[in-house]
């Protein structure tokens, strides 16, 4: 096949894509989660017992989104990988996610320098560059211990987005070629770790550092969640109801304002993860969705990724500046509001002017190339 044949190819597979259904309530339960992360990150520093904390749980949104992303890809690609081809996925999916990747790495970078409320950065000015160049490449480099040893430090919420490629390979190379039953075994499977991994923690909130060795949650966590999300695409496990964006919404904001507490909470995660989380995808994908609220969906599901990827960096200025000044709950309250306002405001703004330019660009480079 030529070149200009397969750059054919590549463009007609895309354009296949964009006539599937698009899950609009899906986006909008993404950005709902998106936002439970950011008051979580911020409450996690306010009040660190997470059994006085209440979107404890929300942590878990992270489960959440790796699910998501299992059902999205095996919707979008199970049945179109082998026409548009492994290169061209893999492609695609570093374009949609790379970009800021690199913006939070640039963000967090200069967050770090420009602290107002800490120096902490002339201690490492000698792997300043090795920081920032692991970043933006996804390379674990665990090194600043008095801020938990984040395998990411300049912008810690990359650990997730490490699973995410992994998975994607995997899910190109080989869980796209399995069947139902295989899927199903290894989903079990993977439920089992996810306990067992739960039961070592006490918690399922790992992957992200090496403090405790947490790391390995990572692998445990991006398995079930992805797998699961693929099952209920495959077993057309679509529940259908009447239920709009907002009863749905609510029902996944449950998950993460749950109660914690630490003498249970190696049981509960689990539950909320393997049956609770996987039955709001479905009843996300299978809810009823009202012209009132779609571009509110609209807005969740584009705004979510960018405010995932910008907003830590900022927390650990919150975290500096509570560190510094010790301020109480009272003082925080106002801070923790208005800052949340601030980074989505921020985080469109990176959507708008910069993530998707970059992407516009991007696909335009390799689909030519």
């Amino acid at each position: 096949m030529t070149q200009q044949e397969l750059t054919l190819e590549s463009k007609s597979s895309i354009n296949l894509l964009k006539t599937k259904q698009h899950f609009e309530i899906l986006d909008g339960l993404r950005g709902v989660a998106a936002i439970a992360v950011v008051v979580f990150h911020f409450m996690e520093i306010a009040v660190p017992d997470y059994n006085k904390c209440f979107i404890a749980h929300a942590y878990l949104a992270v489960d959440f989104f790796f699910c998501l992303s299992g059902f999205v890809i095996a919707y979008a690609y199970d049945n179109r990988l082998e026409k548009i081809g492994t290169s061209a996925f893999l492609k695609l999916r570093m374009i949609r996610l790379h970009p800021l990747v690199v913006i939070g790495s640039i963000i967090g970078l200069l967050s770090f320098i420009f602290d107002p409320f800490s120096n902490l950065w002339l201690s490492y000015s000698g792997k300043m560059v090795i920081m920032f160049v692991t970043s933006c490449l996804m390379i674990p480099y665990a090194v600043v211990p008095e801020r938990y040893l984040n395998l990411f430090h300049l912008n810690p919420p990359t650990w997730s987005l490490f699973w995410e490629y992994v998975i994607n390979v995997v899910y190109a190379f080989v869980l796209v070629k399995l069947s139902k039953k295989v899927l199903l075994i290894l989903t079990i499977v993977s439920a089992a770790v996810l306990v067992y991994v739960s039961h070592k923690f006490k918690l399922l909130s790992v992957g992200w550092g090496t403090l405790d060795d947490n790391y390995i949650g990572g692998p445990a966590r991006v398995s079930f969640s992805f797998l699961m999300g693929m099952l209920i695409y495959r077993f057309g496990w679509i529940i259908k109801s009447k239920l709009g964006f907002i009863p749905v919404a609510v029902l996944t904001l449950m998950a993460f304002l749950f109660p914690f507490n630490d003498k249970n909470a190696w049981s509960v995660d689990p539950i909320i993860v393997i049956i609770y989380l996987p039955l709001m995808v479905s009843l996300g994908a299978g809810a009823y969705l009202r012209n009132g609220v779609k571009k509110i969906c609209k807005f969740s599901g584009e705004i979510s990724y960018p405010l995932y990827m910008v907003h830590y960096p900022f927390i650990w200025i919150f975290f500096s500046w509570v560190q510094k000044t010790k301020p109480d709950i009272k003082e925080m309250t106002p801070v923790i509001i208005v800052g949340t306002i601030l980074l989505l405001a921020f985080a469109y703004l990176v959507l708008r002017f910069i993530d998707e330019p970059i992407r516009k660009y991007l696909r335009k480079k390799i689909i030519k190339a």
